[in-house]
């Protein structure tokens, strides 16, 4: 039996699943564009074989683990490395077994979907994943691992990914995205300018990461023009390597427009770890103005990612490292945060700036109106929590009746998980196609316009945001 429905996501209403059924059936096979994300390009570069199915599924993705750590599972159980040096589980079966005992943890939820997917499309499974289970499961999975068509490369052609983008630090030397372009593969494998570890004086090493910023770029970072100069090379050379856009993770939206000289003086404050918590977040919130008239000049696309508190637990934080689960939405304001640097630029037809959001209540209230009337502002597709079939309905519910859908960016998975990326993108489309059913039979749609909207949401949206 089939562990995936074949009408999953699609309306109850036998008329509407039709016309859903329909328009997902003119793109299900589209090409897919993946944006923004977190994949290692290291994987595509050495093109070695994933090496167990553990390593695949559970250690490194933090949906996983942190619903099983929520119902007690300890970390080091699930295989997750400690930044401490303290000891982790090395059996990979172990915590396949671990992961396999709880999977009934995911029900309703979209790791489930993701996971199931990943197992009957990816690997051929239509077994469920159980206690009684785990241990066949993980044989199939690890017998196709060391097959060559299951090396990253065989399936990136193989899930025809047009295009992905990986996530890298502004400190970054971009040896694999070197390395593949010197093996002579195809596959398109860019970068993203993540600039936060040299923009955010709270961040960790600041001070030096504006040294080597310095020493990497041969501009005197000691120095507020200076400082920007290496920006501009930075962003020049992640451009040689296909970047077509910037991503900013900050606690906030803030934006400012400070006088180049009071901007200056900040940033001396930051250098010499002298900025109150005012003062960082008011020149986090100047940078991501100054990003943007570099946009203006290189052409890349400003990503905003703001409303996460990083690192809740401290103690997970001091023992495990970041990015373990534990990075929890906030309240985020737009209207009054994002003023200062749409009062700049915002009129640019010629600049986009994407904005993301984990706190929903923003999209009516705040984001629609404000997409629906700037020429530079777009608004990206639910992320992180609402990265789901409820997240991504609630999305288009509340943001088309003013922003409508030429000023959203279709779809991206924002994921760190490779096997993933087909499921996340087929339950976007299935999503829109839904979406654009109920609206046609609602007499608010055109069923010709419907067949249109679905291949931009996929397809063509993206493509033209992000430059691709």
């Amino acid at each position: 039996m089939a562990l995936l429905d074949d009408d999953r996501l699609f309306p109850i209403d036998p008329s509407a699943r039709s016309l859903a059924r329909d328009l997902y059936a003119q793109v299900r096979n589209l090409p897919i564009l993946s944006p923004h994300g977190h994949t290692d390009p290291r994987w595509f570069a050495e093109n070695e074989a994933f090496p167990d199915p553990a390593q695949l599924f559970v250690v490194p993705d933090h949906y996983v683990f942190r619903m099983l750590h929520s119902q007690g599972v300890p970390l080091e159980a699930l295989g997750v490395p400690r930044a401490d040096g303290g000891a982790t589980e090395q059996d990979t079966r172990k915590i396949w077994r671990l992961f396999a005992q709880n999977f009934h943890l995911f029900r309703g939820t979209p790791s489930r979907l993701w996971i199931e997917h990943s197992f009957q499309d990816v690997f051929g499974i239509e077994t469920r994943l159980s206690a009684e289970t785990a241990d066949e499961i993980y044989d199939q999975i690890a017998e196709k691992l060391i097959r060559p068509e299951f090396r990253p490369r065989a399936l990136f052609e193989r899930f025809d990914i047009e295009a992905i983008s990986t996530t890298e630090s502004a400190l970054d030397d971009l040896r694999w995205h070197r390395m593949i372009r010197e093996s002579g593969w195809q596959g398109r494998v860019i970068t993203a300018y993540r600039p936060d570890a040299v923009v955010d004086p709270e961040f960790d090493g600041f001070a030096e990461n504006v040294a080597r910023l310095g020493e990497l770029t041969g501009e005197d970072t000691t120095t507020w023009t200076g400082y920007l100069a290496a920006h501009r090379a930075r962003r020049a050379f992640f451009k040689s390597f296909g970047a077509t856009s910037t991503d900013h993770g900050h606690a906030t939206a803030r934006t400012e427009d400070l006088a180049q000289d009071v901007a200056a003086r900040l940033f001396d404050k930051a250098l010499r770890g002298k900025c109150s918590g005012e003062e960082a977040d008011m020149f986090r919130g100047h940078m991501l103005t100054e990003m943007a008239r570099m946009s203006l000049d290189d052409g890349l696309v400003l990503q905003i990612h703001p409303g996460s508190s990083r690192n809740h637990s401290s103690t997970v934080h001091s023992q495990f490292g970041r990015d373990k689960g534990y990075d929890i939405p906030t309240r985020t304001d737009y209207v009054n945060a994002l003023r200062p640097l749409l009062s700049a630029v915002g009129e640019r037809s010629d600049l986009t700036v994407i904005v993301f959001t984990l706190d929903e209540t923003s999209y009516a209230r705040e984001l629609a109106p404000l997409a629906g009337v700037y020429p530079a502002l777009r608004l990206g597709p639910p992320w992180w929590f609402h990265d789901s079939y409820e997240g991504m309905m609630r999305f288009r519910e509340q943001a088309t009746e003013t922003a409508g859908f030429y000023n959203t960016v279709g779809f991206n998975d924002d994921t760190r998980a490779f096997c993933s990326i087909p499921a996340r993108h087929d339950v976007a489309r299935r999503v829109d196609c839904s979406f654009l059913a109920n609206l046609v039979m609602t007499g608010r749609l055109r069923e010709d316009e419907a067949h249109e909207l679905a291949y931009d949401l996929t397809y063509r949206l993206a493509k033209e945001a992000y430059r691709l």
